[in-house]
C-alpha cells in the first residue's frame, strides 16, 4: 500500500499539469475538427486596448471640464461688480422743497435729531437709460433704471422732459440746457437725492435697428394714433389694440402724444406722462426679446448695433457685468414701472425769462415713487434729502 505512493504522487502531478494547460489549449476531445483555437491571449489584449482608449477619453474629459471651470473662474473674477457712486454735490440753485439738500450738518442745533445716515444697499445701482430726439440734441426720454442684482429686481421711473430744473441762466425744463445726457445725470440725481451710477443713451436710429434685428416686437397700443407733423417727417397712424410693429412703428408709437386737431380745434389723445408710460412697456417688451434664448445667438448683431448707436460712460468690465447679472432676469414679473406724478401747467422766472407749461413734480408723490422703486439706500429717502423745485405760479 504504501509503495503506490510515489507512483500516486506522480499521477497527480500529470493531472495538474493537464487542468493548466486546459486555461490556453482546450483539450483535444473538445475542439472541432477542423477548426483553430480561440486566441484567448489576442481578445484580452485587444479588451485591454479598448480600456486604455476608454480610459483616455474619460482623463480627457476631465482635463477639459477643468479647464472649463478654470476659465470660467477666471473670467468670473476678472468681471468684478462695478463700484457705487456718492451723490454728486452741490445741489442745483433756486427755489426748492429741500433747502437742507447737501448742506454741512456739522453746527446745526444739537436738539434736532439729524437726518440717520445714507448707506447703499450691496448690488444695487442705478442706470440713466436716454434716448433723444431725431436731431440727436435734446435727452427727448429719460428714465431711472434700478437694478438690484442680488434680488433681480428692476424699478424704472420715468422722468418727463419737461420737469422743472431751477437753473438761474439757462433753459429750465430738464430736456434743455447745457451739458448733453451727463448734465442730466446730474440734475436728476440731484432733484430726487440718489447716485446714479452710469447711463446709457441710444438715438433713434438705433432704436430702430434693434427692433428690426429682433423682428419686431408684438404691442398693445393703448388708443387710436392719428398725427401729423410735417416738420418734423412724423406720420403716425395706428388703431387701439394689439399690433406687430416693426423699428418705425415702433418709433413712431414712442413718440406719439396727442392726435390732429379736430374741427373744434381740440386734440385727443395722453399727456406727456401717458407717453413714457407707452414707453415704458415698449422698453419690457425689447427687453424681453433680447433676453429670450433664442436670441442669444445674435450676440455679434446686437453688439455691432450697441457700438453704431449708443454712447455710455459705463466700462466694458460693466457692461460684461449687468449683462452676465442680466440673463437670471424675467422682464415678465421682475420690473415695475411708474412715471414721476406732477403739475405741467407751472410757470417759472430765471435770470433770462420766465418759461412756461414747466412739470411741477408732486413733492409727496415723488417720495413714494423714488423710495418704492429707485431708492438704492437701506433707509427710506425724505424730502429734505431731494431738492424738487417749485414753480412761481401756475396757468389758469
Amino acid at each position: 500500500m504504501f509503495g503506490e505512493g510515489p507512483l500516486l504522487e506522480e499521477r497527480y502531478l500529470n493531472v495538474r499539469r493537464r487542468r493548466s494547460d486546459y486555461r490556453d489549449d482546450p483539450p483535444p476531445s473538445r475542439m472541432v475538427p477542423g477548426r483553430k483555437a480561440p486566441p484567448r491571449k489576442k481578445a484580452r489584449q485587444k479588451r485591454g486596448a479598448v480600456t486604455s482608449v476608454a480610459m483616455g477619453f474619460y482623463k480627457a474629459i476631465v482635463v477639459l471640464s477643468a479647464l472649463i471651470v478654470a476659465v470660467y473662474i477666471g473670467f468670473s473674477l476678472m468681471i468684478k461688480a462695478p463700484e457705487q457712486k456718492e451723490l454728486p454735490k452741490p445741489p442745483q440753485t433756486g427755489s426748492s422743497l429741500g433747502p437742507n439738500f447737501g448742506a454741512d450738518t456739522s453746527t446745526a442745533n444739537p436738539a434736532v435729531p439729524a437726518e440717520p445716515v445714507l448707506n447703499r444697499r450691496e448690488g444695487v445701482y442705478n442706470i440713466l437709460l436716454a434716448a433723444t430726439d431725431k436731431d440727436g440734441t435734446r435727452t427727448d426720454t429719460m428714465m431711472v433704471m434700478c437694478y438690484d442684482t442680488v434680488k433681480q429686481t428692476v424699478g424704472v421711473v420715468s422722468v418727463p422732459r419737461d420737469t422743472l430744473v431751477a437753473r438761474p441762466d439757462e433753459h429750465v425744463h430738464l430736456a434743455y440746457g447745457k451739458g448733453g445726457v451727463e448734465q442730466r445725470v446730474e440734475d436728476i440725481s440731484q432733484m430726487l437725492g440718489i447716485p446714479i451710477d452710469g447711463y446709457i443713451k441710444v438715438n433713434i436710429k438705433g432704436f430702430i435697428t434693434l427692433v428690426d434685428y429682433l423682428g419686431g416686437i408684438d404691442f398693445y397700443v393703448p388708443c387710436n394714433m392719428d398725427y401729423d407733423d410735417p416738420i418734423q417727417d412724423l406720420h403716425i397712424h395706428y388703431k387701439k389694440g394689439q399690433q406687430k410693429l416693426g423699428g418705425q412703428q415702433a418709433m413712431e408709437v414712442a413718440r406719439f402724444r396727442k392726435n390732429n386737431p379736430d374741427e373744434n380745434g381740440r386734440s385727443t389723445g395722453y399727456s406727456d406722462t401717458g407717453r413714457t408710460q407707452t414707453q415704458q412697456k415698449l422698453l419690457i417688451a425689447l427687453a424681453k426679446k433680447v433676453l429670450a434664448w433664442d436670441n442669444v445667438t445674435k450676440i455679434n448683431g446686437f453688439v455691432e448695433i450697441f457700438n453704431k448707436n449708443v454712447s455710455t460712460d459705463l466700462t466694458m468690465n460693466e457692461l460684461l457685468y449687468f449683462a452676465g447679472q442680466a440673463m437670471g432676469l424675467d422682464p415678465s414679473s421682475a420690473v415695475e414701472t411708474a412715471t414721476l406724478e406732477g403739475n405741467g401747467f407751472g410757470k417759472y422766472r430765471n435770470n433770462v425769462k420766465t418759461y412756461k407749461y414747466c412739470y411741477e413734480l408732486d413733492p409727496e408723490k415723488t417720495v413714494e415713487t423714488v423710495n418704492r422703486l429707485i431708492n438704492p439706500y437701506d433707509r427710506d429717502l425724505t424730502l429734505k434729502d431731494m431738492n424738487i423745485a417749485k414753480a412761481d405760479s401756475y396757468h389758469n
